[in-house]
């Protein structure tokens, strides 16, 4: 059967108190928006038609997609309203309509609820709520039949009694959709043409509606103020740390770390607290994470070491190397097989070859260094000009003394040495000694200034 997927995200957010629309606020680095939208692709719709109202521009120029189509609401008149906007688009067998607000909604909850719907069925999202406040309340009749869905302003006390809370989400037979849409009214304490109000009409027309649960609250959970953003920030971080650690992975504190975007974890991973992955990150097995870290776009090959506070965006360590604590790799940033580079070392566009050292207080931009180097604290690659990059290549078994300044573009052979403090503007053959400083001179008889 073929599908169409509406996703209604015209809605203000008034509550965020925020210049960026609601949709946009993000949830592990993601737009909740963002987050449907992959979601909804998982389904391999027909088409994705996104109903956009408040910050129309922003959400377009934010989430423009090929297999996207966005279909204005100038006048938010309530979700049947919102829904009917992009009718004319719609032609699928099933119609699932879902919520830019909604971000943790899970695709194996899609699948049953879509598995539901025929000729004569639709299917609809239900929840059981501790607190049902505010939720449009599920009717049953005395055989346990949905009836009806009730809004929390149009309920009677009674009506409210009930746990049972709509979550909005709603995949229905689509050859029904336009005639429901065309029967709404706007007869109620809102004054809008509730979607929900299609859930009678079926019924009065003989359809059955079957219902699905949400796994939790949280899946159905829409952020309409930071609070709630917050919350689901926290669960949303939850569900990842427990997908981890099946997989092998030791977090420390599940509660105290965070994954903006994609992991891929061998075995025997341990990551410590405060630990912040982004982008596309690969952790092969028996890697360690130091706390405080911010991993981004990269790959910690096996038994690697990241110490903490470190940042690496970019970069790659190699087998049993490591770096930190307090190191810096930016992107093009590769660390050899068993290299080292210690605390408030720099890199950029650089490579070390296996076992190549850089212990502390160095940047290394540009750089090509051979197997087995060892660079000296406070050792710089002078690599830019004011407008050009230039760069630094060193041999294998290199040894860079202590302060020295490598003004690129330069070379030094395999072997070659450096004295510390020196500023090397030109090659170093292999098995020679570079030294460029001024000579020492001292000065007998100075005296130092004395404080007025």
């Amino acid at each position: 059967m073929s599908l169409d997927i509406v996703i209604l995200a015209a809605g203000q957010g008034t509550r965020m108190r925020s210049a960026l629309p609601k949709v946009l606020h993000p949830i592990a680095g993601k737009s909740m928006l963002g987050h449907v939208i992959d979601t909804a692709r998982k389904l391999a719709p027909s088409s994705m038609q996104v109903v956009i109202g408040h910050g129309a521009d922003k959400v377009r120029e934010q989430l423009a997609a090929d297999d996207l189509s966005f279909v204005l609401q100038a006048e938010q008149l309530g979700t049947g309203h919102a829904v009917a906007q992009a009718l004319p688009k719609l032609s699928a067998d099933t119609v699932l309509i879902l919520y830019g607000d909604v971000p943790l909604i899970e695709e194996q909850t899609l699948q049953r609820l879509l598995a539901l719907v025929n000729e004569q069925q639709l299917g609809l999202l239900t929840v059981e709520l501790a607190d049902p406040t505010g939720y449009g309340r599920i009717l049953r009749n005395e055989h346990g039949s949905v009836q009806a869905i009730v809004e929390q302003k149009d309920a009677t006390d009674a009506q409210r009694a009930i746990r049972e809370g709509n979550t909005g989400i709603l995949a229905v037979p689509g050859k029904r959709l336009a005639d429901w849409l065309g029967r709404l009214s706007n007869s109620n304490a809102q004054g809008e043409y509730y979607l929900t109000d299609v859930i009678a009409m079926a019924v009065a027309d003989g359809l059955v509606v079957a219902t699905e649960q949400a796994g939790d609250e949280m899946e159905v959970l829409g952020a309409n103020d930071r609070i709630q953003l917050a919350q689901l920030e926290r669960h949303y971080q939850y569900r990842a740390g427990r997908r981890l650690m099946a997989q092998g992975v030791t977090l420390i504190d599940p509660a105290r770390f965070d994954v903006r975007g994609e992991v891929t974890v061998g075995r025997d991973v341990l990551i410590d607290i405060n630990v912040i992955l982004e982008g596309q990150v690969i952790l092969e097995d028996n890697v360690q994470i130091g706390p405080n870290c911010l991993i981004k776009n990269s790959t910690l090959r096996k038994g690697a070491i990241v110490k903490a506070n470190s940042h690496l965006e970019g970069a790659e360590v190699g087998e049993g190397a490591d770096c930190g604590p307090f190191a810096r790799l930016r992107p093009g940033s590769v660390l050899g097989a068993k290299a080292h580079v210690g605390n408030f070392v720099e890199l950029k566009n650089a490579v070390l070859g296996e076992g190549a050292k850089a212990g502390h207080l160095s940047y290394l931009g540009d750089a090509q260094i051979g197997a087995r180097t060892n660079i000296g604290a406070g050792t710089i690659t002078c690599n830019y000009d004011g407008a050009n990059k230039h760069r630094t290549v060193l041999g294998a078994d290199v040894f860079i003394g202590s302060n020295s300044a490598l003004v690129a573009p330069v070379t030094l052979g395999d072997g070659a040495t450096t004295g510390a403090g020196s500023v090397i503007t030109a090659d170093v053959p292999a098995q020679t000694l570079g030294v460029g400083r001024a000579k020492q001179r001292n000065i007998e008889g100075w005296k130092r200034p004395v404080k007025k």
